[in-house]
């Protein structure tokens, strides 16, 4: 493999007088295997390498990116950008990152042996889940696919202003969708596993998890119209958490687009509730040492014992917001120059298991899945209206499964009627980790 951060240097050293640059130099390579009934239905591999430039100069930004890391394609790549710099409108916000002093994480998120590993042993992987899932319960007529996929990365970041990161990580998974019928429906459950390296990867765990979500809703009917208390199981939170990530953003409170603009200081949730976005924990799937502009990731408590402490900023929202960045710098990859993010967000467990939870609520909705996210549920407003499937709960246990219901409230209520939070913290693919989650006072809409 070339050496990233050498490169990264190289097109910075080219800089002329007066002018900012940023090389961004990245390497991936990504594998995903499906297979149905059997048979591969699907493989791909994919290794691509590539760098992003940023010029700033006389109060003006230019990016430019290419596909390849030959010499003469770097240089037309900084040209690029300095002439697109030219054309930019002038915004004294603009400027790239500088060092903050703060220490990088020292973080091992690199697993030689996934890179060893060969194709024959990740579709091995993926039948032999397929095959788990169909033996595990009579009940289940078909496994609609069954997946390993995994991603290496390799990133290396130099500027002018003396920042310099390089970092490389690596992460695999495995997911199967399995539905179980009876004489009346058909039910679906999907199951997980996550880790850096093959050998984190559980079959048993995400088997089981597949069928068990399928199997325990066959015979669901539609609920009775209700006002009640919800559980949302570890999956389901995770989804919620990451649709609220980004009402945290400081460049969505610049905008106007944030429901918790002019709330720093205030009380948003129950005293219970402390939300973190920490990409310095290594069990998180987004964990990194730097973020997308070089400055060493830290924990950022965005939510305190209920209270608004702090929102995320990137360099360029910082400046406009008249503050400092809080190294939240994402990016898609080498395509595309920094924006603000959330990388490894998590509220902080509490102490009880699951069926802590389900005897703190008595009686109300266990929701296993929603549907809907995107169409109702409004980061702006708050408002909250999706499709749920799940089980009641009666008695602190779970009874019998509902489906076609739709339950609502506004994300606001919703943080503020936190009353249990599970000891269960699950990481999975995305940004945010899920743990269960008991909510009071929600309508659920059914018969």
């Amino acid at each position: 493999m070339r050496d990233l951060a050498e490169l990264a240097r190289r097109i910075v050293g080219w800089a002329g007088d007066g002018e900012q640059v940023e090389a961004y130099v990245a390497w991936s390579r990504d594998t995903s295997v499906r297979v149905y009934g059997g048979d591969i239905e699907s493989l791909s591999s994919a290794e691509s390498e590539g760098v992003g430039v940023r010029v700033v100069a006389d109060n003006r930004q230019g990016f430019a990116y290419a596909g390849s890391l030959d010499d003469d394609v770097l240089a037309e790549t900084l040209a690029e950008a300095r002439d697109n710099a030219s054309f930019a409108t002038p915004d004294e916000a603009v400027g790239l990152a500088a060092p903050d002093g703060v220490e990088p994480a020292s973080l091992d998120l690199w697993r030689d042996e996934l890179a060893a590993m060969a194709t024959d042993d990740k579709v091995s992987m993926a039948l032999e889940l397929e095959r788990r899932v169909r033996a595990g319960d009579g009940r289940i007529r078909q496994v609609e696919s069954s997946n390993y996929g995994d991603g290496m990365g390799h990133v290396a970041l130099a500027s002018t202003t003396g920042v310099e990161a390089t970092y490389r990580r690596t992460g695999c998974f495995l997911s199967v969708h399995a539905l179980a019928g009876d004489a009346d429906q058909t039910q679906s459950g999907s199951g997980y596993s996550v880790g850096r390296a093959p050998d984190d990867l559980d079959l048993d765990e995400a088997a089981e998890e597949a069928v068990d979500r399928a199997v325990r809703l066959l015979g669901a009917t539609k609920p009775r119209s209700a006002r009640l208390p919800v559980v949302f199981d570890r999956r389901v939170t995770s989804t919620l958490l990451g649709v609220l990530s980004g009402t945290f953003s400081g460049e969505a409170v610049l905008k106007g687009r944030s429901l918790f603009a002019d709330r720093l200081g205030q009380s948003v949730a129950a005293p219970s509730v402390t939300l973190v976005d920490d990409p310095t924990d290594a069990d998180a799937y987004g964990a990194s040492p730097y973020d997308a502009e070089g400055l060493a990731c830290r924990r950022n408590a965005l939510i305190e014992d209920g209270v608004l402490s702090r929102f995320l900023y990137d360099t360029y929202s910082a400046r406009r917001s008249s503050t400092s960045s809080t190294a939240s710098a994402v990016r898609a990859g080498f395509k595309s120059g920094p924006g603000v993010g959330c990388r490894a967000l998590t509220l902080t467990p509490g102490a009880g298991s699951f069926d802590d939870v389900l005897r703190t609520v008595g009686d109300g909705l266990l929701v296993q899945s929603i549907t809907g996210v995107h169409s109702g549920v409004n980061p702006v407003s708050g408002d909250f209206s999706v499709g749920a499937e799940g089980l009641m709960i009666r008695h602190g246990q779970v009874a019998e499964p509902i489906r076609e219901a739709t339950i609502a409230s506004t994300l606001q209520r919703m943080l503020l009627e936190v009353i249990a939070i599970g000891g269960d913290l699950e990481w999975l693919p995305g940004i945010a980790a899920g743990v269960t989650l008991a909510v009071d006072g929600m309508s659920l809409s059914g018969a």
